[in-house]
């Protein structure tokens, strides 16, 4: 149920106290032995608030000398990139990355003038080194809790490969992370910040201009301007602020406003998201909710999460899009409207994203790839060009250039934002008018994410489910086609399990920070199909469970 102030402006009782939450970083001393307080890598990090004791100096010095080691013994010898957002303890993560990096001997590549830097600058600029520079690898490191309230602080690696760091590898840092924590950081090789900072070491980059002087590669920005789409571009307080300033000057898109361009580490400018906190979920209507009242103002409106890895788009024919809805969109166009990809390449979406995508790619004639949740594993794909389009239901995704060359292996809210008024600036069409099609022609769908109570003990029992636990036989009236706990497209483990029939489907998972397991269901039959297979899922799963 929605917080009865979902989707009104923040007020001042909702804002952190930004002060206290940067004291509480250098303040607070993490227990190792305290399972909420030791780093864990999820799918995309480390987070956690200085306040909890789960994201302070500790961690952040002990995950960077972990990186550190690491590097030397995968013979890691090129800079790290490494770039942080507008999260009130990105600054101070940042500032204790650097020391030790330089404790370390590593050279670092960070921002001229110290700037913000969004997810796919950092992916983009570890892949033009490693590309210019063979035989020297770079790697690198972003400073951000995503869309997470503003409390929260987050740390991303980023190996050679540009994308997100595979399970083994993180499993690694954190595991030597955790043993520095218990050694009472012993280990950990720094010196101070302005010693750091000054080391010949640390060499400013230019990731704003790179990025943005390389977007004529992978969106066709003449068409938008030509067609002189009325863009409305929200960085929701997040890094991508000075990128949508550049983006709008250096193409003349003189029909883009920048919406919103302050940046505020308490994000007082935002509306309360479902739960009633402030989070920078550019796919929740809650969040997004001052964007799509002044959608009539622009034809294509987009939000991105802080470090702009994840795209918003609304229209101003039906608001803010679903994101399931735009990912198949995105894909039917792309796939028709790049002449340059090789037409063996293949469709990337993650096992909980809707089944209208699978039937668009059915529908184009393209395989399709499968996996299971979380970005990294389409990295690979992404960089050899046999995945020309990687995308997940939570708003994230990144595709080829024109000339199928990789353009980023991490997420990408802004290629994705710009695609929108690609889209309409060629068609003719808003990528929402375009979807009302793709249903009539493969069917309407009914999505939705739940969550349950699920201890420590169940989430792992969950995580380790084998498919002849279940035992059912039919889901809301249909007969069970499959069950799945690993993916079809690269048989990687679900760390869950997913239950198909002809016209529906859900997957539960485990949460990685929260006592709740996740259940993603779809329906092709309606709202209350939908309802019947979530009530039936989360009984069957419980049972398995013994809940």
């Amino acid at each position: 149920m929605a917080h009865p102030r979902a989707g009104t402006p923040a007020t001042a009782d909702d804002l952190i106290d930004v002060a206290a939450v940067e004291s509480a970083y250098y303040e607070i001393k993490p227990d190792p032995a305290n399972p909420d307080q030791r780093v864990v890598f999820g799918t995309s990090g480390h987070r956690g608030s200085s306040l909890d004791g789960a994201f302070n100096e500790a961690h952040v010095l002990a995950m960077t000398q972990a990186i550190a080691e690491h590097r030397e013994k995968a013979g890691i010898e090129g800079p790290v990139f490494i770039g942080f957002d507008t999260h009130a303890l990105s600054i101070p993560a940042w500032r204790s990355a650097l020391e030790v990096l330089v404790g370390n001997g590593v050279s670092v590549f960070t921002a001229d003038e110290d700037q913000f830097t969004p997810t796919p600058a950092v992916s983009r600029a570890i892949l033009r080194f490693n590309r210019e520079n063979p035989g020297v690898q770079a790697d690198g490191i972003v400073v951000t809790p995503s869309h997470n309230p503003p409390a929260d602080g987050g740390f991303k690696y980023n190996p050679p490969s540009g994308g997100p760091a595979d399970s083994d590898i993180t499993a690694s840092i954190a595991a030597r992370a955790n043993a520095i924590l218990e050694g009472g950081l012993l280990d950990v090789q720094r010196v101070p910040f302005e010693r750091a900072r000054s080391s010949e070491l640390v060499i400013d980059y230019p990731f704003l201009g790179e990025y943005v002087t390389a977007l004529g590669e992978v969106v066709n920005i003449d068409a938008i301007r030509a067609a002189d789409v009325q863009i409305g571009a929200d960085p929701l307080g997040g890094a991508s602020v000075a990128y949508w300033g550049e983006i709008k000057d250096y193409y003349a898109l003189d029909s883009m406003t920048v919406v919103n361009p302050d940046t505020d580490p308490a994000f007082g400018f935002m509306t309360l998201d479902t739960d009633g906190k402030i989070r920078m979920d550019c796919s929740s209507p809650n969040a997004m909710a001052s964007l799509i009242a002044a959608r009539e103002s622009y034809d294509i409106a987009t939000g991105n999460d802080a470090d702009a890895d994840r795209h918003g788009i609304v229209t101003s024919d039906a608001g803010l899009m679903n994101p399931n809805h735009y990912l198949a969109v995105a894909i039917d166009y792309l796939f028709t409207h790049r002449d340059g990809w090789s037409e063996a390449s293949a469709i990337g979406k993650t096992l909980v994203s809707s089944s209208l995508i699978n039937r668009v790619a059915a529908g184009i004639g393209r395989p399709l790839v499968e996996v299971p949740v979380g970005f990294k594993y389409f990295v690979d794909g992404l960089l050899d060009g046999t995945i020309a389009f990687g995308g997940e239901e939570s708003a994230g995704a990144s595709f080829l250039t024109f000339d199928g060359r990789p353009w980023s292996t991490d997420k990408d809210g802004l290629i994705m934002n710009l695609l929108a008024s690609e889209i309409l600036a060629v068609t003719g069409q808003t990528p929402s008018e375009r979807y009302v099609d793709l249903a009539e022609q493969f069917g309407q769908t009914a999505y939705a994410r739940i969550d349950a109570p699920a201890d420590r003990e169940q989430k792992a029992r969950l995580a380790k489910l084998s498919a002849s636990q279940v035992s059912a036989s039919e889901l809301a009236g249909e007969p069970i086609t499959a069950i799945l706990t690993e993916a079809p497209g690269n048989g990687a483990a679900i760390g869950g399990l997913k239950v198909t029939t002809e016209n529906a489907w859900f997957a539960a998972r485990p949460s990685g920070t929260e006592d709740v397991y996740k259940i993603y269901a779809e329906s092709f039959r309606g709202a209350d199909h939908l309802a019947q297979v979530q009530a039936e899922a989360q009984s069957l799963v419980d049972s398995v469970l013994g809940g």
